[in-house]
């Protein structure tokens, strides 16, 4: 890893086939010692976890994060909750647009950034399951258009 560079740890797959993703904010996350330890050997899972405001700060809720093997009597919650550091004018940005009807704080990635573990969060809105037909649709035609191109290159 280059300095400077970022290592994708973890990313929350279902989040793209769930909601449409309006904005991007880059959060550091106040963590344990063990937590980190454990997020460094890839033990995390975003899967169903997801980000809330509460008295002016951000929060992420549902994160797993694997105990640390040699963490004994100072082991971490799994799923506790855990603040995210964002600066005071994006968390007013976020009060105001996530007030509004159907928007949410759901995180895409964790990812270490000069040894420091940071969360993508995106600002969405759910998808209707006819979308989501939509998706999944265009997605398989898609790869049927792609496979019909290879096949007329080989000719």
């Amino acid at each position: 890893m280059s300095k400077g560079g970022s290592k994708v740890i973890a990313r929350n797959k279902k989040a793209l086939h769930e909601y449409h993703v309006e904005d991007t904010y880059e959060a550091g996350i106040v963590l344990t010692g063990t937590e980190i330890k454990s997020i460094r050997q890839g033990r995390v899972n975003l899967k169903d976890s997801y980000a809330l405001i509460d008295r002016g700060e951000v929060y992420l809720l549902n994160m797993h994060i694997s105990p640390f093997e040699q963490g004994n009597r100072f082991n971490h919650d799994p799923t506790r909750t855990r603040k995210l550091l964002l600066h005071k004018g994006e968390i007013n940005k976020l009060i105001g647009l996530t007030q509004q009807k159907g928007f949410t704080l759901v995180p895409l990635d964790l990812h270490l950034r000069n040894g420091f573990a940071k969360i993508k969060l995106a600002l969405a809105k759910g998808k209707k399951l006819h979308d989501k037909r939509q998706a999944v649709a265009k997605r398989d035609a898609d790869r049927e258009i792609r496979r019909q191109l290879k096949q007329q290159m080989m000719r």
